[in-house]
């Protein structure tokens, strides 16, 4: 597993380097695609993937936070545990949620992934509690939550369920999934896959 060097803060929205996690699997996205970095805190995600020319749209309940965004991403400020799910029908060609988990929006970011787009997410798994914060269980996926949120819809890419030592010991969990294109009336048995490079 690759350790998330930006795993380590010292404030809530203290701005980070990018998620090797995340940064690996950008290569997957569209060109130009819409991008959605959900509960994105200072926006180190929103950032980096604008800089790489991707139309960001940023979500946090913090618009403290998000107000510096502005001027690169679309920004919405909601609390995503206490209200609607604030992005109504809008699909995007990737979704990014990292150091988040809010069981029930799970259906809501699965569906939020529009036909050829991809998930990349990646947050602490149960067990963390044991090395350091967040350790209530209700912010720590299950063993194989994510595959099971992912995998009626998605096609799985990555994977990634363990410990890491370094550069802080956590417990996670990160997953990369796309949501694959219909296959065309004329592919036959002969068609090839997708090809997603690792």
């Amino acid at each position: 597993m690759t350790p998330d060097p930006a795993a380590a803060t010292s404030g809530p929205h203290t701005l980070l380097a990018p998620s090797p996690w995340v940064m690996r699997f950008v290569p997957l996205i569209e060109p130009g695609a819409r991008v959605l970095d959900l509960a994105c805190g200072g926006g180190r995600h929103v950032r980096a993937l604008a800089a790489r020319g991707f139309a960001m749209h940023a979500v946090d309940r913090d618009a403290q936070a998000v107000e510096p965004l502005r001027a690169m991403a679309q920004v919405t400020v909601a609390d995503l545990e206490a209200g609607a799910w604030p992005l109504g029908e809008n699909r995007f060609g990737a979704v990014v949620v990292t150091n988040y988990l809010w069981r029930p929006l799970l259906p809501h970011i699965v569906q939020a992934v529009a036909e050829g787009g991809v998930l990349i997410y990646e947050t602490f798994a149960l067990g963390n509690g044991s090395v350091g914060k967040p350790s209530n269980p209700d912010f720590l996926l299950r063993p194989g939550e994510l595959l099971d949120a992912a995998r009626p819809h998605l096609r799985v890419v990555a994977y990634e369920d363990g410990f890491v030592a370094a550069p802080k010991p956590a417990f996670v969990q990160r997953i990369c999934a796309v949501r694959e294109h219909p296959p065309a009336p004329a592919a036959g048995a002969g068609s090839h896959p997708a090809k997603y490079n690792l």
